[in-house]
């Protein structure tokens, strides 16, 4: 029965380089299975690129997962000329069913809520895990909070595990006050460090924009994995956390 769960959160930045200067997926696969998670939440995956489809093989989400996460989802957001991007999950455990839920407040940026029901072997209920890479506004945010609460009250039951990560834009911190009053969660860095990590800039993190919230969990452990070798990667720092199922 496996109660102890490794979870990690990554915005990879359409897998290039923060100035765009060059495709940076193999560096990313190696910094995300040193991670050594379970179940990995990826934001800006780019699911289809006309310039790097020679480059790899298949869809981003696909080369990250290679071998080592034997089951993922991606959730289509934006769609470019040039290919479209969005949320992905990438579970070492099988994932039951998906679906990705439009959550875009403007037409000018098009968002989602990627949400896996993930079988856990020994439990007797799924997990449920929802990827979230919210607006840039804060009016924005707002709509989309509301939207992922909806969700939880219509298709989470209030006993089930519950795991929610993702980039939330949010150097505001309004979304936790948010989130715990409407949902009973715990945001993993303020209950091991008392406040959100700092994850933006990925080299000198300064701004908290990146969370994993849970419920039903106890919260072993949470680590931020920034510094040279994350920022030649992506413009955020990865998140890890280590959880134990209550």
């Amino acid at each position: 029965m496996h109660n102890t769960l490794r979870i990690a959160t990554f915005n990879i930045h359409k897998g290039v380089s923060i100035f765009n200067a060059r495709l940076m997926l193999h560096e990313q696969r190696e910094l995300i299975r040193k991670l050594h998670a379970d179940i990995v939440f990826l934001q800006e995956v780019r699911g289809s690129h006309a310039r790097h489809r020679k480059l790899t093989t298949g869809a981003q989400y696909e080369f990250l997962a290679d071998s080592v996460w034997s089951d993922s989802a991606y959730g289509q957001n934006a769609v470019r000329h040039d290919g479209h991007h969005g949320n992905a999950i990438l579970s070492k455990f099988p994932i039951m069913q998906w679906e990705n839920e439009d959550i875009s407040a403007s037409p000018a940026e098009q968002r989602g809520l990627l949400h896996c029901e993930i079988a856990i072997p020994g439990w007797d209920q799924p997990l449920h895990c929802i990827c979230v890479h919210l607006g840039l506004f804060s009016i924005w945010r707002r709509q989309q909070l509301a939207a992922l609460n909806n969700r939880i009250n219509k298709l989470v039951p209030k006993n089930a595990p519950l795991i929610i990560a993702g980039d939330f834009n949010d150097w505001t911190q309004k979304a936790t006050g948010l989130l715990i009053e409407h949902q009973h969660l715990k945001e993993v860095f303020e209950v091991i460090h008392g406040k959100h990590a700092r994850s933006f800039p990925a080299l000198f993190p300064l701004l908290r924009l990146d969370r994993i919230y849970t419920r039903g969990f106890h919260i072993q452990h949470s680590e931020v994995h920034g510094g040279i070798a994350t920022a030649h990667a992506s413009d955020h720092a990865a998140l890890s956390a280590t959880l134990y199922k209550l």
